[in-house]
Formats: structure tokens, sequence, C-alpha cells
């Protein structure tokens, strides 16, 4: 793993000595003098970490993360701030500042790499999941990729084996959070694989069990890999603290546990859980969009392009059959002609509905463009494809088609081509071309029938 680190402190022998350990471990390292500095340099150059110092002239630590966290370019950068200052009151003022975690002078070595390695991962999923979602404004989307929301409730699961912790620690959650508490950890894991949560605090205070083995098992599962873990533990223990955030624990708090401490450290993880639920859906999202019909619902011409030929791929290997239809609605300009295009956006979503209710589950149905329309049939051979193609005619000619901004019902029939792949080779465009001709000769021979392409 790599990454640009800035070191931030006024005093040079500081900086020498912290950016002599990050090149130490293959790290990119830049350096500033002053807050003033620091933050010129997160305007103008990638960033992926800042080791901060607290105690500078002029501007404070703690003003310097505010103003980073405060500009939406600078905002994501993790923070960690390093100081003298041990009373729980500082750490607390800097994590409301923004800081995502501290380090207390001298500097631990394995606390600071552990520390660093794991927010440098942390990073690089938020990052992923900005860039893409950032595809959502390109295209427009713009409600879609909003993260600066207002806060929302957060839920906390809350693993500990004692009840005078789960009392303490439930209380001081309780104005931030809706808290439910668990003492056997198995139970605990069913329980956060089953529900939602936005973060896991796990109180290593068991005297039979490791916790880590907890949080090793949250981060194998899949509901549960994406959601935050707080490691509460003892003074001292630094060899559990950095096996934990090697394992995937995102952050622990030492007892004895200050509230506010809590507190302000279970905000920001819970903040970001919700800022990546909404990056997370909001790619979702995007990817459903580039992919669907937005008129109708129905995927569209350019997923049925891709998905076409790994479907025909796929047949010609197991040497099973595949068949499409391409299907037209009849005379379908004259419903825009004569009762004009918000009743022909009517008519093709009822037509859409009709297709997905009428074709079977495995099949694809897709909007082809304009009125014409594509169902692949894997698995299906001609008789079938045929029956198939028969129920979607009778479909549409059997009940008329309700236009409310008309005020009136229509009666709409639809023309049918269906093609099956060759035995030994098709391409996807030789077999849409063969269900088009197939359509057009059902159009010449009257409309309202299935006319089935030559093998």
């Amino acid at each position: 793993m790599t990454a640009r680190i800035l070191v931030v402190d006024d005093v040079p022998a500081n900086v020498k000595l912290l950016e002599a350990r990050l090149v130490a471990e293959y790290f990119d390292v830049l350096t500033a003098g002053d807050g003033h500095a620091a933050l010129a340099t997160c305007e103008k150059t990638p960033v992926d970490l800042v080791l901060l110092d607290i105690m500078m002239p002029g501007m404070d630590g703690f003003e310097v993360c505010e103003r980073l966290k405060a500009n939406s370019r600078t905002a994501h950068i993790p923070v960690v701030m390093i100081t003298a200052l041990d009373q729980p009151s500082d750490r607390v003022r800097g994590l409301k500042a923004g800081a995502d975690d501290f380090l207390t002078k001298p500097v631990n070595d394995l606390q600071l790499m552990s520390r660093v390695k794991s927010l440098v991962r942390l990073k690089n999923v938020s990052d992923e999941l900005r860039l893409r979602a950032q595809t959502a404004q390109t295209i427009g989307l713009q409600e879609l990729a909003r993260v600066d929301r207002p806060d929302e409730p957060g839920s906390v699961l809350l693993v500990d084996g004692r009840a005078s912790s789960q009392e303490r620690l439930t209380r001081a959650l309780k104005p931030i959070a809706d808290v439910a508490v668990i003492s056997d950890p198995q139970a605990a894991l069913f329980e956060a694989a089953e529900s939602s949560f936005d973060l896991i605090i796990v109180n290593a205070n068991f005297d039979d069990y490791d916790p880590l083995r907890l949080c090793s098992q949250l981060r194998s599962l899949e509901r549960t890999r994406f959601i935050p873990i707080l490691l509460v533990t003892e003074q001292g223990n630094d060899e559990r603290i950095v096996r934990a955030l090697e394992l995937g624990v995102t952050d622990y708090i030492m007892r004895p546990v200050d509230p506010n401490e809590l507190v302000a450290r279970s905000l920001t993880q819970i903040r970001r859980k919700h800022c990546n639920d909404r990056l997370r859906a909001s790619v979702q999202q995007t990817i459903e969009l580039a992919v669907t019909d937005d008129l109708t619902g129905l995927h569209n011409r350019r997923y049925l392009e891709n998905h076409l030929k790994l479907l025909i791929d796929r047949a010609t290997t197991r040497g099973r059959p595949l068949s499409i239809c391409i299907t037209d609605i009849d005379r379908f300009k004259r419903v825009n002609d004569t009762h004009g295009h918000d009743a022909g956006d009517d008519v093709l979503r009822e037509f859409a509905n009709r297709v997905r209710a009428t074709v079977r589950g495995a099949d694809l149905a897709c909007r082809f463009g304009g009125e014409e329309f594509v169902v692949v049939m894997p698995d299906t051979t001609p008789e079938m494809a045929a029956i198939v193609a028969e129920r979607l005619r009778l479909a549409v000619e059997s009940r008329g088609f309700d236009i409310p901004q008309a005020a009136t019902v229509l009666n709409v029939t639809a023309s049918l081509g269906i093609a099956t792949l060759r035995p030994h080779g098709d391409t996807a465009e030789a077999l849409l071309k063969r269900a088009d001709m197939a359509l057009y000769q059902a159009k010449n021979g009257g409309r309202n029938r299935v006319v089935a392409a030559a093998a």
C-alpha cells in the first residue's frame, strides 16, 4: 500500500522524524511548517492523509482541521492529530473539529503505521465511491449524487459482556443513536447480519472470548463488511490495537471511556457510514439508469446489446437453444398524431407492463427503441418461442389500453417476428436481423400476427 501523506508541524526535527518513518514504509511524504502552508498544499495537491500537529503558532491544528473539513475539496481527507496533549477534552475538541484520530507524542511506531494504513484503506474505498457517484452528476442526476445531507439518527449495536459497562455506554450514546445491546458475541454476529446498523461497538471485556474474532467475522460477512467497528480496549494494549486495525476495525477508544469522546467518535463513524451508504446507492442507481429505459422501466438497447452476446455465447457453449422475439406496436404513429405524445407514452408504458407480465422469469425483455421491444428467451426452441409470442400478441389485443390523457380506451395490436439461434453458431447481429425480417413479414402480411424466421 502506498499513499501521499502530508506532515504538518512547526518543529523541523519532528517533521524529519515522521518523514523518515513514513518514507521507510514507502509512503510519499509532503511537509508543511504551518497551518496556512498545509491548507495550500491540500488545495493544490492530492493528499491521502494529514498528520497534523496541534500546537502551532498563528493557526493551531484545531483550526486547520476545521478548515479542511469545511472545504468540499478537502473534507474527505483523513486527519490524524499528533499532540502532547492527553486530556480527553482535547481529543473531543479535535474530533468535533473533524479529526479522524489522535496520536500522542512520543509517537508509537506500531500505532502510527497501523493507523495510517487503516485510514488510507478507508479513504481508498470512499474515493472509489465518490468517483463513481460523480457519474450521476455528469449525466444530470444531481439529486442522486448529493451527500451533504443533514445528520440522521444512528443505529448502534453494542457487544459488551458486562452489565455495568453496557448501562454506562448505552446512557452515553442515547442522545445520538438507538442502541441494541447483546452480551453473546455469536448472537451479536447473527443480529448484525440480519439487521441494519450504522456502527458496531465491541467492548473487549470478555473473560473467555477473543473480541478480535468477532471483528474478523464481521469483516468476512457480505452483510456486515462495510459497517464501522469501534473497539473499546484497555490502556497500553498496543498489540491488540494494531492487530484490530489490521483486521479492519475502524476506530478504537481506551478505557476508562470518556462519554464525550465516545459520542464524538461514534458520531464520526455514523456520519461516514451514512455518507458512504448514499454514495453506494448513488452508484447503484446510476448503473440502473444507464441500462434502464426511463419511460417503461424495461432494460434498454445498451443493456440488450451487451447482454445478448453473453447469452448467445453461453447457449452456444452449452449446446442449448435460444430464441428472440421482436415486437412492434401496430400503427403507433396514428396514436401520437391523433391523441398526442402523452397518450403515446401511456400506450408504451402499458405495453411494457403486458410484456413484463407475459414473458417468463428467465426471459429478458427490453425496449429496443421507439415502439419496438425485444424479448430474449434462453433455452427456448422455435416451437416454444412461437407459443410465448402468440401469448404476448393475445395479451395486447384482448384488452383495450386505457388512456387517461384523452379519456378514452384504445384498441392496440402488435406484430411479432421470432428467430432462433442456429446450431453451428450465430452472432447477435445476425439473430436480430433474422427476427427483424420476420417482423417485417408480419407487418406486410396484415399486422397483428406472429411470423417465424426461416432456420
